[in-house]
């Protein structure tokens, strides 16, 4: 068949976006009370520059049969007739409340089934102003939509639960920023998720004190989002506990990947316990728990030593919204389990860096304290350091401790008590366990790691040539 015969008879194709069998939870099972119907934007130009072909087999689609024409016709010019949904909530910002919030700059597209049964999210950012929007465009820069799509990338490629980027579509329009140079180009993109619903969704309904929308809204939660939870007067202490549980090993997932979100308001605080919302974002150059990936975070609130501690009290203060329904000593009970379910998720995540797996002894415990005071103390490059322990590996470090890591280009700052460690502790290994070592710290530690002047590479040829080719090459490198 000829190009032009493929063109005709891709045009006659119907949209498979537009004919998935989406599940209206939010509307059926929820109602008014919790979102305004909006409309999206016309913007005046379309241009496809990302498409997340390893999203499609989720939903159930071939990525061959599914054209770049698609994309736009659904998620670049909104056709179809599904209500889209703004939905409705408030938060804590740095420590204030909040009540003017909810979605300013995008809504609900749809809900949909993937294949593996579990209910997921097509939300936009940048479709448009909504009644929240306040005084703002309702849009998003192209940058900030190629900053979201690289820290999705990057991030899943680190084990982290977290939302991705569908697609993202260039609009054509000029906007006005003051972080960005300005004028500043136009995007719109749909972020995949498994819920927009925020611990901020909760708080509004407790402002306007409406217990009962609150309890509608924690038995649909519950029902769709931890069915796994028995339906019994119980359920509603056991999803607390299993919310804690969630957010810390999604905190600790952070810090082993060495990822700063920047802005851990309650509204950007997933009820699923899954990252989402990349602004200010950064993964940190070298260990630094100061650290702040905000420029207007002053009092460093945010900063990447301080998310443990933050994302526990988001969680303390849902309490005052929960009380309602739960009583304090479950909720107390919850929240109790937080500091050693993150430290345990963290060691394991740092260890499984470090090439071990369920290696829970004192070598391991002084080999994870004796790397972090190491990161801590020296210029080495966070990520460079896992993925130099990664690419240098060889079987002789178990029989000679001067050659781990002895090629690498910080071997220098290396100590001999770390490495006098490190091989004590391939030592304690199993023959078996030995050959795994290298696979697992290649599965561990990508080569690639997301720090800003690697993005800024990258946005340099889009600003300047509108060349979008090492951005694709670095959406690929992190996929690998």
């Amino acid at each position: 068949m000829n190009q032009f015969a493929i063109a005709f008879s891709e045009s006659l194709a119907p949209n498979p976006f537009l004919n998935l069998e989406y599940e209206p939870e939010v509307e059926n099972h929820l109602g008014e009370d919790y979102y305004d119907i909006v409309a999206a934007a016309d913007f005046p130009e379309h241009i496809l520059r990302f498409r997340n072909d390893r999203l499609l087999p989720i939903l159930g689609l071939e990525p061959e049969l599914v054209s770049d024409r698609h994309f736009i016709e659904a998620f670049g010019k909104f056709q179809g007739i599904r209500p889209f949904l703004a939905l409705r909530y408030h938060g804590y910002q740095f420590g204030q409340y909040n009540p003017y919030l909810g979605d300013g700059r995008g809504f609900l597209y749809g809900q949909v089934r993937g294949t593996d049964r579990q209910l997921y999210d097509f939300g936009t950012k940048g479709s448009g102003r909504t009644p929240y929007s306040r005084t703002a465009d309702g849009r998003l820069t192209l940058k900030g939509g190629v900053r979201e799509v690289l820290a999705a990338e990057a991030l899943h490629r680190l084990g982290v639960r977290t939302s991705r980027c569908l697609s993202m579509i260039e609009t054509g329009e000029s906007l006005w920023r003051g972080d960005e140079p300005s004028p500043t180009r136009s995007s719109v993109m749909i972020r995949f998720s498994r819920s927009h619903i925020r611990f901020g969704t909760f708080e509004r309904l407790h402002y306007i004190k409406r217990p009962d929308l609150i309890k509608k809204l924690l038995d649909r939660v519950i029902a769709v989002y931890y069915p796994q939870i028995p339906d019994t007067e119980a359920k509603y202490a056991l999803f607390y506990a299993e919310l804690v549980e969630r957010v810390a090993g999604l905190t600790a997932q952070w810090m082993a990947a060495g990822f700063c979100h920047g802005v851990l308001n309650t509204d950007n605080m997933s009820i699923t316990g899954e990252s989402f919302d990349y602004g200010p974002y950064a993964f940190i150059p070298t260990y630094n728990p100061q650290f702040t990936a905000a420029y207007f975070d002053y009092g460093g609130r945010y900063s990447y030593g301080n998310q443990p501690f933050i994302c526990k009290l988001n969680l303390e203060i849902l309490q005052d919204t929960l009380r309602t329904i739960i009583s304090a000593s479950d909720l107390e009970a919850g929240l109790a389990q937080f500091d050693d379910c993150y430290y345990s998720t963290y060691q394991q995540l740092m260890l499984q860096r470090l090439g071990f797996d369920g290696m829970f002894t004192p070598e391991a415990e002084e080999l994870l304290t004796a790397t972090i005071k190491l990161l801590r103390n020296s210029d080495i490059s966070y990520g460079g350091f896992f993925a130099e322990l990664a690419q240098g590996f060889n079987y002789g470090w178990r029989e000679d401790s001067n050659l781990i890591l002895e090629n690498a280009t910080f071997a220098a700052e290396i100590s001999e008590q770390w490495r006098n460690l490190y091989h004590r502790c391939l030592n304690k290994l199993s023959q078996e366990e030995m050959e795994k070592v290298g696979d697992r710290l290649n599965y561990h530690n990508p080569q690639t790691y997301l720090i800003r002047p690697l993005i800024e590479s990258v946005w340099q040829p889009i600003t300047e040539e509108d060349n979008w080719q090492p951005f694709n090459e670095l959406v690929k490198s992190l996929n690998i």
